[in-house]
């Protein structure tokens, strides 16, 4: 059994584990620097050239990863708890898909070329239209099921519409640049990018923390949590609109990243006797932590093209999902 310790500890160590990863995000890179130059640049001093370096290119590129991550990690928990299902994550309800399909669809027609922000608010639309769908079906269904249904048909009309617009691509550079954002990245990014995505992000964080508690109710089943006096249906919309705004700012900033919203809240939840109120915080500040060190890994990789962090985050977080499914098989047989 898993020694449950305090949830103010556990915090504490994610938080000192978070800004450790940030800190050694500014000091590697291919040109490593000395924990003095960091230090120096982030508090106000230094040359020139370490200025831009940590400023413009591996803080925002370490923050762009850790809150995506902390997006993905509180949606997952988040979800989790809603369906009690440990095989939940932001991606269940089609969510990523459709964010994913709308800044797909600004690479195909050239809109970036247009607006330098075309990408992040096409994803973002996207991301809202399809969660304006599972909030409808939330309304209208008492069934965890037909939410899960509705979110793997939107996944799936995403995905064909997607490989329909990379099969037409109009040229090689458009298609090359579809494949590579839908891998997700977090390179390149600025605090502007940040910026944009940041209001979506803190929204649909603020919902899901604001009704984190009804996920507690919601373990005891249904029926009991309707007795002690939860609004299931409130509950639903609010779970499933706080992910899918949190989900689609990640999408939009980084592109499509995943897994991580399943491996996260998984290693926390024994920490915290399974209480998926108390698990959002922690699985947040895990997963930024976990993707961090991912984009670390990517950048002092010796390879000749750099990794994309989604396929560094699968290659993780697959082995994971399988062994959390056979687990989880194991346990019910």
């Amino acid at each position: 059994m898993t020694k449950r310790i305090s949830p103010a500890m556990l915090i504490g160590a994610l938080i000192v584990a978070s800004l450790v990863a940030i800190f050694f995000a500014c000091l590697l890179g291919s040109t490593p620097m000395s924990p003095g130059r960091v230090l120096a640049v982030l508090f106000g001093g230094g040359s020139v050239g370490d200025q831009i370096v940590i400023w413009q290119i591996r803080l925002p590129r370490a923050l762009a990863a850790f809150i995506v991550g902390a997006a993905l990690g509180a949606s997952g928990a988040s979800l989790q708890g809603l369906l009690r299902n440990p095989l939940a994550e932001p991606g269940i309800l089609g969510v990523s898909a459709m964010a994913s399909l709308g800044a797909t669809f600004s690479l195909y027609y050239g809109l970036t070329t247009i607006w330098t922000y075309a990408l992040p608010f096409a994803a973002i639309t996207g991301a809202l239209g399809a969660t304006a769908l599972i909030t409808f079906a939330a309304i209208r269904t008492q069934s965890v099921v037909t939410l899960i249904l509705v979110g793997v048909g939107l996944s799936s009309f995403a995905g064909a519409v997607m490989a329909l617009m990379m099969n037409l691509a109009p040229n090689p550079f458009s298609l090359s640049d579809m494949v590579n954002w839908m891998l997700g990245s977090v390179a390149n990014r600025s605090f502007d990018d940040i910026a944009m995505a940041a209001p979506f992000l803190i929204t649909g964080l603020v919902i899901l923390f604001t009704h984190r508690r009804g996920l507690s109710a919601l373990t005891l089943g249904d029926e009991a949590a309707n007795g002690i006096g939860l609004d299931l249906r409130r509950q639903r919309i609010a779970v499933v609109a706080g992910a899918g705004l949190a989900t689609g700012g990640a999408v939009a900033l980084a592109g499509a990243i995943g897994f991580v919203g399943i491996v996260a809240p998984h290693l926390v939840r024994p920490f915290v006797a399974h209480d998926p109120a108390r698990s959002l915080l922690p699985s947040a500040l895990l997963a930024g932590v976990i993707l961090v060190i991912a984009d670390i890994f990517i950048r002092i990789a010796p390879t000749s093209s750099e990794l994309k962090l989604g396929v560094v985050a699968a290659l993780i977080g697959a082995p994971a999902f399988v062994w959390i499914a056979m687990r989880r098989r194991a346990v019910h047989d």
